[in-house]
């Protein structure tokens, strides 16, 4: 079928033999037609890049756009007409859906590694135009069902729920807050950096986050630099005010102090250097070591909303193999990042993780505490992860609720919230840190990937009662 333009009007005919037979039409043989003029078809792709992951569900998709000058939309066909890696993928594995003016191209990995993908529109009048996606697939993981993929950042490293099923994560190579929708992988809805307020020009390394009321406090690693280099941007702690909640969540800059680490060793020292600090943060001195100084954990304590828990990813207490988990109290945190009060101490909580330290806390309304643990190590790819719980006092023991995958890329580094830990089946999310982990199979370490929507954090859904060990 072609659409033609005659004297009498448009009109849609059949041409056999490329031959249309004007006087056929009962227009004479004096009558003149010509072709319908259509432009050439549009096609644009809401992201050039993409992110799957072998085996998961809800990975995120590409949006397609099309258009032709004279012609209706709906008529435009889509497809994907070849991969550059049939291993990674092959066109059998795209799917292509919506009508109209925009469709969505869904991917389902069948193996790890890099495939462009050609993505062609066909115009009614058989003109095309391609673009080309370029895609990437991570391996299969344990609990892919269970797992979404927060993209543009793959150094997730402190999280926050905000309400209505959404997060805010943090990242300890930028100082960027994104937010994501827990439920959805992709990139953040929103995102903010606050680095020019807090007077900042490198990375915070924010390791730790805790929320009281409307307000969220985020520190920073305190620690030396991989290299055991001082880095005066990472003794930072500052706030955040969040108004609206779920993806109408905002964030404003509060307040910031910058001698946490500082009072931190002074406490220590005064105190018989029991824990080390002053030898932890002199030069050259590497953070993820047994005697390093390292902060990775942050929340408060129970019924209080100006103590709050500094805990350690280093040092051990003490700084031997099979030492404990070190938490430190601030009794006046709240005055010491709004008015820059000096920090005050309580008495330390040392905590028996089986030989392993905090990489992140939480608690819920009831006070009951979720704990991932982990090695001091610097290897987060196969050092072991378990996930506790405990009921915030001193004089209790955690209880391991289970250990954690460990042949997965990427180090377990942030829980969202804690569910009620009397229900039975309450599940938590948790979310790894995939900076240094290998996702494509190409050698490169995810912080170096050249595209953002290749970089990501995983989020994977774990059971936390009705099983122990």
């Amino acid at each position: 079928m072609q659409d033609y333009v005659f004297p009498t009007g448009r009109r849609t005919v059949a041409v056999v033999g490329g031959v249309l037979t004007l006087a056929a039409l009962g227009l004479g043989s004096g009558s003149q037609a010509r072709a319908a003029s259509y432009g050439t078809p549009s096609l644009s792709l809401s992201a050039a890049y993409l992110s799957g992951a072998v085996g998961a569900s809800g990975d995120p998709v590409v949006r397609v756009t099309v258009a032709q000058s004279g012609a209706d939309a709906g008529a435009l066909a889509v497809t994907v007409t070849k991969s550059s890696k049939a291993s990674v993928a092959t066109t059998g594995d795209v799917t292509v859906t919506g009508t109209g003016t925009t469709r969505q191209v869904a991917v389902a990995a069948r193996g790890r590694g890099y495939t462009d993908l050609t993505v062609k529109v066909t115009g009614v009048d058989g003109q095309t135009a391609t673009k080309t996606l370029h895609y990437a697939a991570s391996a299969a993981v344990q609990h892919s069902a269970d797992s979404r993929y927060f993209t543009g950042s793959s150094d997730a490293s402190a999280a926050v729920d905000v309400g209505g099923g959404y997060a805010v994560v943090a990242d300890d190579e930028s100082n960027t807050l994104r937010l994501y929708d827990r439920s959805a992988s992709g990139a953040p809805v929103r995102t903010w950096d606050f680095s020019s307020a807090i007077g900042v020009s490198k990375e915070i390394d924010i390791e730790g986050a805790a929320r009281v009321g409307d307000t969220i406090y985020w520190t920073g690693s305190l620690g030396n630099n991989k290299d055991g280099v001082y880095k005066s941007d990472r003794n930072t702690v500052f706030t955040t005010k969040v108004t609206g909640s779920g993806a109408a969540t905002a964030l404003s800059y509060g307040s910031s102090y910058t001698k946490l680490r500082d009072d931190l060793v002074a406490w220590d020292e005064a105190n018989g250097d029991r824990y080390g600090f002053a030898a932890g943060t002199a030069d050259g001195q590497v953070p993820k070591q047994i005697d390093g100084f390292n902060v990775e954990g942050l929340e408060f304590a129970p019924g209080s909303t100006s103590t709050a828990y500094i805990g350690f990813r280093a040092p051990l207490a003490p700084a031997v193999a099979g030492g404990k988990a070190l938490l430190v109290p601030v009794t006046n945190i709240d005055k010491v990042v709004s008015d820059g009060a000096p920090a005050a101490f309580g008495t330390p909580v040392e905590l028996d993780l089986g030989g392993l330290a905090v990489r992140d806390i939480r608690k819920n309304a009831a006070d009951q505490y979720l704990i991932v643990a982990g090695s001091w190590a610097a290897d987060d790819n196969t050092d072991p992860y378990a996930l506790y719980s405990w009921d915030g006092n001193p004089a209790h023991a955690p209880v391991k609720r289970l250990d954690l995958p460990t042949s997965d890329p990427g180090g377990w580094e942030s829980v969202v919230d804690v569910p009620d830990l009397t229900a039975p089946g309450a599940r938590a999310q948790l979310i790894t840190d995939d900076g240094s982990a290998d996702l494509y199979g190409d050698g490169t370490e995810a912080k170096d990937l050249t595209h953002p929507e290749w970089k990501k954090s995983r989020a994977t859904w774990f059971t936390v009662t009705g099983a122990t060990g």
